[in-house]
């Protein structure tokens, strides 16, 4: 049954938008080439678009003659503002966008664990109000969609960020407190890890891949499954907790309340350092949000000599340049340090989780993201593959994160772009 007049304008519109977003401002021809639709029929859409204040004239081709056929159309980035927060335990990342993504403001606030609820969510809430003020959105009228990353379980039937032990009460509060500043923007809420996997598949090492997992190694451990090109979150919002996954190793099983003794036990940021330390590595150096178990490895790296030099890894009782003493107080002598085994026992424990995951999903591809597995890199990511080589019959391509620590940030935007384009894009009653 062929299309109704009405659907088929919808499909063209929708079809131009998207090629318009992808590709930057062409011109009608372009439009006609790229489409396959006629000319009268992509000068007609060039018209509604133009006069729904979507797309608008923005230059001419250097490629035409002046006139009608040399004009580049647009889609009218100011037409809306978005923003874009990654919450994390410790503090907020924000980045303020316009319609086709390109950055207007960014910043970031240090959240304490001394702060109080209220005062965290005021930080938070003050952050963003600043960046929309830099980027010259006046009140919350403007701001037409805000996407959020946070650490939890997003409720698949309501989208409302499940309570945790584990987390502070803030980030809940947070929300709420967002859409009450900027009452005419739509907020969201997305798990950081689901997040950063979509930012991977359509800007980082997942490109053109529909089916894959990220694995989250970061102060915690999670997973992200994208399968057939779709998300998935599972019947509880549940789907990529592998913190929980029972695995050998561990002193003890994990509990419904607590993934002590699962897959967390080897692979979060305080069993990598101490696996650091058994190694001779150490003390690590880090500050900030970052874990310290991201600088280790990150060292680790550096002094096997697969990757660019920096500077050499201190261990743990290293002699003091400063006092000329050997060794720590006690006369304990000092363990030497073995990045390349560092490595590989971190590999050997990153590929039991590995693949458990590839057993039952068959992805054809892990990506390790997260501090901890961007800052391993090529090395850590080759040393997991051989190991799930040997594993699995299940051939599965390991790779690092390509976007690192910017990725959640990327997925927020991402899916706050898609949502307010979804709306802004939608056919309208011509």
């Amino acid at each position: 049954m062929p299309a109704s007049p009405s659907t088929a304008r919808a499909i063209n519109d929708r079809l131009a938008l998207t090629l318009l977003q992808q590709e930057g401002p062409l011109t009608a021809g372009q439009l006609k080439q790229l489409t396959g639709l006629s000319r009268p029929t992509v000068a007609d859409l060039v018209e509604r678009l133009s006069e729904s204040g979507l797309i608008a004239v923005v230059g001419e081709s250097g490629e035409q003659r002046r006139g009608p056929n040399a004009r580049l159309y647009g889609i009218v980035a100011d037409r809306a503002c978005l923003a874009a927060l990654d919450v994390r335990t410790e503090g907020v990342s924000v980045l303020v966008s316009d319609l086709v993504g390109r950055v207007l403001a960014e910043g970031a606030v240090p959240v304490g664990p001394e702060a109080g609820e209220a005062a965290a969510v005021e930080q938070a809430v003050e952050l963003v109000e600043r960046a929309a003020k830099e980027a010259g959105v006046s009140g919350g009228g403007r701001l037409h969609t805000v996407g959020i990353g946070a650490p939890g379980l997003i409720d698949p039937a309501s989208g409302e960020l499940r309570g945790s032990a584990g987390l502070p009460a803030w980030h809940r509060r947070l929300v709420a407190a967002l859409q009450e500043r900027f009452p005419k923007a739509r907020v969201s809420v997305e798990n950081e890890t689901n997040l950063a996997a979509l930012a991977e598949q359509q800007e980082g090492v997942a490109r053109g891949r529909d089916t894959f997992v990220l694995l989250w190694l970061g102060h915690s451990c999670g997973a992200a499954v994208v399968l057939d090109g779709s998300l998935r979150r599972g019947a509880s919002g549940g789907t990529g907790e592998i913190g929980f996954l029972p695995v050998p190793g561990t002193r003890a099983l994990p509990s419904a309340t607590d993934c002590a003794g699962g897959y967390h036990s080897l692979v979060g940021a305080a069993a990598i350092a101490e696996l650091a330390e058994e190694h001779g590595l150490g003390p690590a150096a880090s500050t900030g949000p970052e874990p310290a178990a991201a600088w280790l490895v990150r060292e680790a790296v550096r002094n096997t000599g697969e990757a660019d030099g920096g500077p050499v890894l201190p261990h743990r009782g290293a002699e003091s340049r400063e006092t000329g003493h050997d060794g720590p107080p006690g006369g304990r002598r000092p363990r030497p340090a073995h990045p390349d085994r560092f490595l590989d026992s971190l590999a050997d424990r990153i590929a039991v989780g590995v693949a458990a995951v590839v057993a039952v999903l068959d992805p054809g591809c892990v990506v390790l993201g997260g501090e901890i597995g961007s800052v391993g890199g090529a090395p850590l990511a080759t040393r997991v593959e051989e190991r799930l080589r040997r594993m699995s019959p299940l051939a599965t391509e390991v790779r690092a994160s390509g976007l690192g620590g910017s990725a959640v940030l990327r997925g927020a935007l991402l899916t706050a772009r898609e949502r307010a384009q979804d709306e802004l894009f939608a056919p309208q009653d011509r």
